[in-house]
């Protein structure tokens, strides 16, 4: 890429930027949300045909404008969220658009299921390939994901975090697989903000920030603190500050809380200003604990109490009554209003409040979104831009806002800085922290373990929709977290042994 610009109304979102990806490596990019990264990436993918500078391919020049031509040239691109459609097979996923026929117009399902099973086995994955979607796992889909787009025999792939929503098992999975694909001559171009993750599998790194390339190096030769430092301008030497506030009595009682298939008998005590952890691996019944305290889904025994109050709520709107918010893990389709503005987005949880005779008042609400969006630091911070717009660490902004502007008395977070950069983290961390020091209760569920072990005042460890475990500050380190989640280490050995009990 040669002088490459691209400019939307208002923004260059890709300023001269030239760099270059070679055969046979594995090349990072890495930036904050909105650096231009994505940008930079679609324009090689072909969704753009606007942009200026020169796009090279084996030394030809390219006019990539459009995702045809760029398939065609042997650009592949693996989007954060995954463009598999649920309700129809494996096989029809893999080969949509060039599904076989046989006598010009019949489909050739024989001849369908073999070419699966070819693109399947690309990423050494063994699956029946007239499975639904809806049937595999978070993982498998992002490897079925990976098999379409081989199926299309690219030279260049690219990755936009691809691990946002996989456990650290499944992640060491794609990653060898993408040396897999490394070792075949692809250019692997990959996006992340887990500096872990680059050292890990890359090469080399570029770094972007504000639409430019600040550098590209090999990464033998740059350290995490480098990396930071070019990411955001700055230094960051204490990303988790000690906190001021004071932990108060306990707020917040769960006793027995069930819902068959999912969680078992949880019972737990968080305190007034206090940040409670929940750990676990994937699919070990974190988000399914949210979802039951707030009323989103239904429980079949246990109760919610707040403040010495049986408040157990029927459903989320009751939840929102009694002082809850949830800010979901899926910013997109459980969260957000993508075709409405910032604004829209942040009073949609304040609308009763502000109906009064059955009209809704909205000029009420102008001085509360100016808040969210200054304490947040939303870029651009305009009330009546769409939330389709944004980047996604400032999608995540809006998201907490939202939940902000209610004035929760206790506020869950369920992965609250997943797929956002390092400065989007420092901002919803200082947020949060704030938050506990001013007397609001947080139950945090997150999979990034120095996010857990630094902003927790104490963790519960969760496995197979059972609490096993409790941990104090001066026990949680990274390492303890992880063996923890996993039904390890001398913390768990009690609660783990009465866990066996109990599922026997």
């Amino acid at each position: 890429m040669q002088h490459v610009c691209k400019r939307f109304p208002g923004t260059l979102a890709v300023d001269d930027v030239s760099v270059t990806f070679h055969a046979g490596e594995v090349h990072a990019l890495m930036g904050e949300n909105g650096a231009g990264k994505s940008t930079l990436m679609k324009m090689i993918a072909g969704s753009y045909n606007d942009y200026t500078g020169d796009i090279l391919i084996n030394g030809e020049k390219k006019l990539l404008h459009s995702p045809s031509v760029s398939k065609k040239n042997g650009i592949g691109m693996i989007y954060q969220e995954l463009s598999l459609a649920r309700p129809i097979s494996i096989a029809e996923n893999i080969l949509v658009g060039r599904l076989p026929v046989k006598y010009g117009f019949v489909l050739d399902k024989k001849a369908m299921v073999q070419e699966a099973k070819a693109c399947l086995a690309t990423v050494n994955l063994d699956l029946d390939p007239m499975l639904h979607i809806s049937e595999i796992s978070q993982h498998q889909a992002q490897l079925v994901e990976i098999a379409k787009v081989m199926g299309n025999n690219p030279n260049i792939l690219v990755f936009d975090e691809p691990t946002s929503a996989l456990s650290r098992e499944e992640a060491q999975m794609l990653f060898n697989i993408i040396k897999g694909l490394k070792k075949q001559g692809l250019a692997i171009i990959y996006i992340s903000h887990h500096l872990p993750e680059i050292f890990k599998i890359a090469d080399k790194v570029t770094v972007m920030r504000d639409g430019k390339k600040i550098d590209t190096r090999p990464i033998q030769d740059v350290t995490s603190e480098e990396l930071v430092h070019m990411m955001v301008g700055k230094s960051i030497d204490k990303f988790y500050m000690k906190r001021s506030g004071h932990v108060g009595d306990t707020y917040l009682e769960v006793k027995d809380l069930t819902r068959k298939g999912f969680i078992h008998n949880m019972s737990f005590k968080a305190k007034k200003g206090e940040i409670l952890g929940f750990m676990g691996l994937s699919g070990a019944g974190r988000t399914e604990l949210a979802r039951c305290i707030v009323g989103i889904d239904p429980t079949h025994q246990g109760m919610v109490i707040k403040d010495g109050k049986d408040v157990t709520p029927k459903n989320y709107d009751e939840g929102i009554r009694h002082g809850f918010a949830y800010l979901s893990e899926d910013r997109k389709s459980q969260g957000l209003f993508l075709r409405l503005t910032n604004e829209d987005n942040i009073l949609s949880a304040l609308i009763p409040e502000y109906c009064h005779g059955g009209f809704y008042r909205k000029k009420d609400t102008v001085n509360i979104v100016m808040e969210q969006l200054e304490k947040l630091q939303v870029s651009p911070p305009n009330p009546k831009a769409g939330v389709n717009s944004l980047s996604g660490g400032n999608q995540q902004k809006i998201l907490l806002g939202k939940w902000l502007a209610t004035k929760p008395d206790i506020l869950i977070l369920d992965e609250p800085t997943r797929g956002v950069d390092v400065g989007a983290k420092q901002i919803i961390h200082d947020v949060v922290m704030a938050l506990a020091d001013h007397g609001t209760t947080i139950l945090l569920m997150t999979s990034d373990l120095p996010e857990l072990v630094g902003l927790s005042d104490r963790a519960y460890v969760i496995r197979g929709g059972y609490i096993i475990g409790e941990m104090q500050k001066d026990q949680l380190t990274e390492e303890t977290a992880l063996l923890a989640a996993n039904g390890e280490g001398s913390v768990c050995d009690v609660c783990q042994r009465e866990h066996n009990v109990v599922t026997s």
